[in-house]
């Protein structure tokens, strides 16, 4: 079991988790292979090391022992992979390949600990996900940093961050907007083919908001693009307002240059993805950058 470290580090992810739900989710397979890995554990060391409860998991004593045993495996492996990357020290580009909110708005923050992690260049190219997805079947790039999983075979997807969907404009909204107000407003929209877009319409059609009947003043094709149009709207007469992830506009409506509203008793949320190939599973710069961009927390 020692040469597969795969299944220890299924163990570690699901303790830390407390759950195999949240531990699929974080390792981006499935829950069936979740609990045949633990079996696989079990099995070999003919004990029980996981029960499950009703409000998450427990270790046996057993438990408790692999557990300690583990976390000192990977904290050795870490330490023996960043001495491996040195020994490697080849020359070449990493590159990240990120949907449009992520690549503008996230990604600059972590570039240079990127390449300070793997001692290589680093570039980011941004484009809608279902595009970065293919760059990444067609190995044109590493990994990919999406808003939705697109899902294909021989990709490996994990959840990474929460983001939310807010309503913006250049004035001051309600803090809470009902449905009606949305008829008082003019809108920027996103072009139909981004994930935006495509959430934002599934949440209307929940609330019987007929969209065809907004004051639409203009679509675009980029959140940078939305969120330009609007502050550069009048500040007079209805408000010009769009739907964009907050991350986006962190910064102007800390500097009150734009002001965030939320539906009422509604909010839209959506996970981001971490993916990369099967095949580079065991790659040491992809489980380097893997493993970073899993502790960022914004």
């Amino acid at each position: 079991m020692l040469k597969d470290f795969a299944k220890l580090h299924t163990f570690l992810t699901v303790v830390k988790e407390k759950s195999f739900s949240k531990a699929s989710a974080k390792l981006g397979i499935s829950q069936p292979a979740v609990t045949q890995q633990i079996k696989f554990i079990e099995d070999y060391l003919d004990t029980k090391v996981v029960e499950r409860k009703k409000n998450g998991i427990k270790l046996t004593k057993e438990g408790e022992d692999l557990h300690r045993i583990a976390q000192r495996l990977e904290k050795s492996i870490n330490s023996s992979e960043k001495e491996l990357l040195k020994i490697i020290n080849k020359e070449f580009t990493f590159i990240v390949g990120a949907s449009h909110s992520i690549g503008n708005y996230i990604l600059p923050k972590h570039l240079g600990k990127i390449k300070e992690l793997i001692n290589n260049e680093v570039y980011a190219r941004i484009a809608l996900s279902a595009d970065v997805i293919d760059q990444l079947e067609d190995k044109k790039i590493d990994i990919a940093l999406i808003e939705s999983p697109v899902m294909r075979e021989g990709i490996i997807y994990r959840e990474w961050l929460e983001d939310e969907l807010v309503l913006f404009s250049n004035q001051p909204l309600p803090k809470q907007m009902r449905v009606e107000d949305f008829y008082d407003c003019d809108w920027i929209c996103r072009d139909e083919t981004s994930h935006t877009r495509k959430l934002t319409a599934e949440i209307f059609d929940e609330l019987n908001v007929d969209c065809a009947t907004f004051s639409i003043i203009g679509v675009v094709a980029s959140p940078t693009a939305i969120k330009e149009s609007v502050m550069r709207s009048p500040k007079t007469g209805r408000p010009v307002v769009s739907v964009i992830s907050r991350h986006v506009i962190t910064d102007e409506v800390a500097e009150g240059k734009l002001f965030e509203a939320r539906i009422k008793n509604y909010k839209i949320h959506r996970k981001l993805y971490i993916a990369y190939s099967k095949e580079r599973k065991h790659d040491a710069f992809v489980d380097n950058v893997v493993n970073f961009l899993s502790t960022v927390r914004i």
